[in-house]
């Protein structure tokens, strides 16, 4: 019954999004919104799946956001091509990084990948080729396959859709799968997965890998939507974005991610507007100020649901929909 639920719930979310352009949704926002969505259930397979706090997946993001754009604006590049080889550099630095990373458990290994990630930031800053504090500008979309023009935001929003949806559909196999399993196992009692003869970091490893390539396709499919890599991409502050948007929509769960990138992503866009619209009921005029603020926000939603909605919201309605049956 539930999977039944399920398979209804995201046949209808799919419905809304395709139809959402023609509802006056405007598709540059909603294309950004599903880049983090990806960021965000990427990094949910590692944290929320395995158990594994990183705090390095901007190097990730950022890096193949960067390579992408180069490939693309310089080399010039099919799109299709600028994806693919955005995704291998995320593949190929996420190798590196969890080859040094998981040889160590719990804060070591959230402060190497930190301490990587922030090397890796430094990197990107001096490159001759990212623009340095100007960012990757300019950015050309492209034909895809040399058919689809993506320079449509129509087009190119439905592509975005698609990709989306069957690296969604790739988590959802990964988890449900006998490796899934195995993660699930290494995260409630590793020492046990290790009993039972399973190479624990070889797993680890190679979740790492599927994570950080995830997250390198997020970064370029980024870059080919908004035409831009900036810094921001690769600061270690975006992959606090990453943890809060698990943490709000709830690690470990499949749609957790999803709602919390709508939540913070929507808060970072809107809050400018809901200031205004506070200050002109509450005729406060701080509250005109919250667009420049919008930390503040975010971190008070962070705080609050870690204090009342500890499974994160998506984690809080499943555990109540269970409550009758228990």
């Amino acid at each position: 019954m539930n999977k039944q639920l399920a398979f209804w719930g995201y046949a209808a979310l799919l419905l809304v999004l395709l139809a959402a352009p023609m509802m006056g949704a405007y598709p540059i926002f909603m294309m950004k919104l599903f880049c983090f969505a990806l960021f965000a259930c990427a990094f949910n397979l590692l944290f929320g799946y395995t158990g594994l706090l990183s705090f390095g997946h901007a190097a990730f993001f950022g890096g193949s956001a960067y390579i992408a754009g180069h490939v693309l604006k310089v080399w010039g590049v099919t799109p299709e091509i600028g994806l693919l080889l955005g995704t291998a550099f995320g593949a190929l630095l996420g190798w590196l990084v969890g080859y040094l990373a998981i040889k160590r458990q719990g804060i070591y290994f959230t402060m190497i990948t930190l301490a990587l990630a922030q090397m890796l930031y430094f990197v990107w800053l001096q490159a001759p080729f990212t623009g340095g504090e100007d960012g990757l500008q300019a950015v050309p979309r492209g034909k895809l396959f040399g058919l689809l023009d993506l320079r449509s935001d129509m087009t190119m929003y439905y592509v975005c859709l698609a990709i989306v949806v069957l690296a969604f559909l790739f988590i959802m196999r990964i988890v449900r799968s006998p490796f899934g399993h195995i993660l699930h196992g290494i995260k409630e009692n590793e020492p046990r997965a290790i009993s039972l003869g399973y190479d624990t970091n070889r797993f680890k490893l190679m979740v790492f890998v599927l994570s950080a390539a995830l997250s390198g396709l997020a970064g370029a499919l980024k870059t080919l939507v908004l035409g831009f890599a900036t810094l921001s991409d690769v600061h270690w502050a975006m992959s606090g974005h990453a943890v809060l948007m698990t943490l709000v929509g709830g690690m470990g769960t499949l749609s957790g991610p999803l709602v919390g990138a709508v939540v913070i992503v929507a808060i970072e866009n809107k809050v400018g507007e809901w200031g205004n619209w506070i200050a002109s009921v509450t005729h406060i005029d701080w509250f005109r100020s919250l667009g420049e603020s919008v930390t503040i926000v975010t971190g008070f939603i962070f705080v609050v649901c870690v204090l009342l909605f500890r499974r994160g919201i998506v984690g809080e309605i499943l555990n109540f929909l269970r409550k009758p049956r228990s």
